[in-house]
């Protein structure tokens, strides 16, 4: 092991790629060092308990040997221990809708950490509350993904307004949504391309954002549906490309 460096994070395991016949690649995302992709070998020989402990959704205490004095450098590191700190997976894949619901924010975390090694501590923090919060079953699965997704938005920059005027400040509440804009905008900063939302779609998706748990589990159906298709154009429109697992969620 010379010039090897020891390292150890909690994460949680965003996907696997199979390597060879019995290793796999591993993505995590970790509190003190962001994105990291690591080998773990023999994980996919059957009698593996060390691979059963990485499989997506999972949230791990993970030991990592890696060349040099930096954990994300040159190759790929070795996982050479994990330990379960919660088996979110159990809760999740086996109903669809919180599989599904589950997939898509494992997809979005790894697609607002693009850079290994860079900590994202709010970015992690969200993704182990919210598979916590879907493992449970405590709200409908498409609002704890919607919810997700707005908050993940917001800590990345991207915070939508869905009462002020998101161009000039206007207090609102503002007839208009703009992805494009920001948000709500008034109607003297209205663009083309903007849509006129029901109010109570903006109220819910207000909720949301600040978890207002209550409003949002209150809210009618037609409305949840209006503020998920708003919420994923929204995404859409600032990640650049769609998210191949959002088409499988049901709403």
């Amino acid at each position: 092991m010379v010039g090897m460096s020891l390292f150890r994070d909690d994460g949680i395991v965003l996907r696997t790629q199979k390597l060879g016949e019995a290793d796999r690649i591993i993505t995590l995302l970790t509190r003190g060092h962001g994105r990291v992709r690591a080998v773990a070998r023999g994980v996919r020989r059957t009698k593996s308990k060390f691979g059963a402990r990485l499989e997506p959704f999972s949230h791990v205490d993970v030991q990592f040997f890696a060349r040099g004095s930096e954990l994300v450098g040159r190759g790929l590191p070795l996982c050479t221990q994990s330990e379960t700190i919660a088996p979110y997976g159990g809760g999740i894949v086996t109903d669809y809708a919180r599989y599904t619901a589950g997939t898509v924010m494992l997809e979005t975390a790894e697609r607002f950490t693009d850079h290994e090694g860079e900590p994202a501590v709010q970015q992690y923090l969200l993704l182990v509350g919210g598979l916590r919060t879907l493992a449970r079953g405590e709200h409908a699965p498409h609002l704890v993904l919607d919810a997700f997704l707005l908050r993940s938005l917001a800590v990345n920059g991207y915070a939508p307004t869905f009462t002020d005027c998101a161009k000039c400040g206007m207090p609102g509440p503002n007839r208009f949504f703009s992805v494009a804009s920001g948000g709500s905008v008034c109607v003297d900063c209205r663009v083309p391309g903007s849509v006129v939302p029901s109010p109570q779609t903006l109220v819910l998706l207000g909720a949301l954002l600040t978890g207002d748990w209550e409003t949002a589990d209150a809210c009618e159906a037609r409305y949840v549906r209006e503020g998920s298709g708003l919420v994923s154009a929204y995404l859409h429109w600032h990640l650049e490309r769609g998210l191949r697992s959002l088409r499988y969620v049901e709403k």
